[in-house]
């Protein structure tokens, strides 16, 4: 189900459009965080061939390359010790490559919600020769919340869940609250939206429910529908990814997060126990007890949500889906406390995170070599060696240090142009990343 709302902004605005011209597009996906934007991710970036052929191509290689280019937007330091390649100059690369796209663009990063009005207006003011679409996924509160919490667990936060929500609901009344909380940052969907639209006629903005059940393909369709496009035959995931952990796993992260040393670094974290523990072995556990709000807060959440459905309903952005979405529901059982949890309850899920670090720790040190994947034919070994020695290790990182250099970020888009071929729609297989461009 469509719905268009309507607002007191006025009729659709055309001051993004040149009259009797064929515009490029660029779409703008920018969040919110938990909802479902990493399997929209996936989506994309497992399609982009077929998608390439519906005339919507994706700058850069990889959801990494957006992923750096939000960082360079956002002014995210960067530590001396991060093995990562740094990323000034990431978002003007991204966005002139964008930019030679002659139909649609797609960039997508969930923390792009969490830029500052002045980040925001650099970023839409960099595609203005294109005609720039925004992109927004949203979610009932009460299940974003426990989400959120669990994914500040999964970046080091230890605050216990209780003490965590009574943060973000002491700070919604603030007029400052997104500066105050990472939570209203990128949460704060009306205020985001207003930032993001400034220079954009309402009806370019589209604003994504996320369905309250049913096929995994429900919301990639949804999302295909805003791009104009047709999401059949594309090769969507059958399960949602990053999904959030147990009420037993989320709060043993946390308690480990307490007791690790506090001068392991951020970077260290996310590869080497984030990546193990939180994706790949707490959460492939089946859940037995979910986190739900308490119910003291649940009156509260509902007075958001319908405070935010009024707002989307008097808007005249284009909404995709159902705004009754928005409105949480019952729990469908009762509340449990992490607090509450037996250590006999958190026993076995740290057995398997020993485990789990233990393996880890014995393949990084003695793994056998991978064979590697010989290409056949003097077509395809040209096409390898051209790809290796143009976005090769070696060279992806002089270029991405040298990125501050204006003449430097004009050349990466030159050799993207001539790697990807998005002219002719026709996409060369990126090999995967090295360790540093992933996770």
């Amino acid at each position: 189900m469509t719905l268009r709302a309507r607002s007191a902004r006025g009729e659709t605005g055309q001051g993004n459009r040149l009259p009797g011209t064929c515009r490029r597009r660029v779409y703008l996906h920018i969040g919110e965080p938990k909802t479902g934007t990493t399997f929209v991710q996936q989506a994309l970036w497992d399609s982009r061939v077929r998608l390439a052929a519906q005339g919507v191509v994706l700058p850069g290689y990889s959801d990494r390359d957006h992923f750096r280019a939000s960082r360079d937007l956002r002014a995210v330091p960067r530590l001396a010790s991060d093995p990562a390649d740094r990323w000034v100059g990431e978002w003007d690369v991204l966005a002139g490559q964008a930019l030679r796209v002659p139909g649609a663009a797609v960039v997508s990063n969930e923390l792009l919600a969490a830029c500052t009005d002045r980040q925001a207006d650099r970023a839409v003011r960099s595609l203005l020769p294109a005609e720039v679409h925004i992109v927004l996924t949203v979610r009932d509160i009460a299940s974003l919340l426990p989400a959120e919490w669990q994914e500040a667990v999964k970046c080091r936060d230890t605050v216990p869940w209780e003490r965590w929500l009574d943060g973000v609901i002491s700070t919604a009344p603030d007029p400052d609250r997104r500066c105050r909380s990472w939570f209203w940052a990128v949460h704060d969907t009306l205020a985001i939206l207003e930032m993001w639209s400034r220079h954009i006629p309402p009806d370019q903005v589209h604003v994504i429910t996320v369905p309250r059940r049913g096929p995994a393909g429900a919301l990639w369709a949804r999302f295909a529908s805003s791009l104009g496009i047709e999401s059949g035959g594309t090769g969507v995931p059958q399960a949602r990814v990053n999904t959030s952990l147990a009420l037993v796993e989320a709060e043993l992260l946390r308690r480990l997060n307490e007791t690790l040393p506090g001068e392991m670094p951020d970077w260290f974290y996310t590869h080497d126990i984030r990546r193990i523990l939180a994706r790949d072995v707490l959460r492939t556990q089946s859940p037995q007890t979910r986190l739900v709000l308490p119910p003291g807060q649940q009156a509260w959440a509902r007075k958001r949500a319908e405070i935010l459905v009024a707002g989307l309903r008097d808007s005249k952005y284009h909404i995709v889906g159902d705004l009754g979405e928005l409105l949480p529901q019952p729990p469908a059982g009762p509340y449990v406390s992490p607090s509450d949890l037996a250590a006999d309850q958190l026993l076995d899920a740290a057995l398997r995170a020993a485990a789990a670090l233990a393996d880890h720790q014995y393949r990084k040190g003695h793994a056998g070599s991978q064979q590697r994947h010989r290409p056949r034919g003097l077509r395809q070994r040209l096409s390898s060696l051209e790809w290796a020695t143009l976005n090769g290790p070696w060279a992806k990182r002089v270029l991405r240090n040298a990125s501050h250099l204006a003449a430097v970020r004009r050349l990466r888009v030159a050799v993207w142009r001539v790697l990807i071929h998005p002219a002719r729609h026709r996409l060369h297989p990126a090999p995967a990343g090295s360790p540093e461009d992933r996770g």
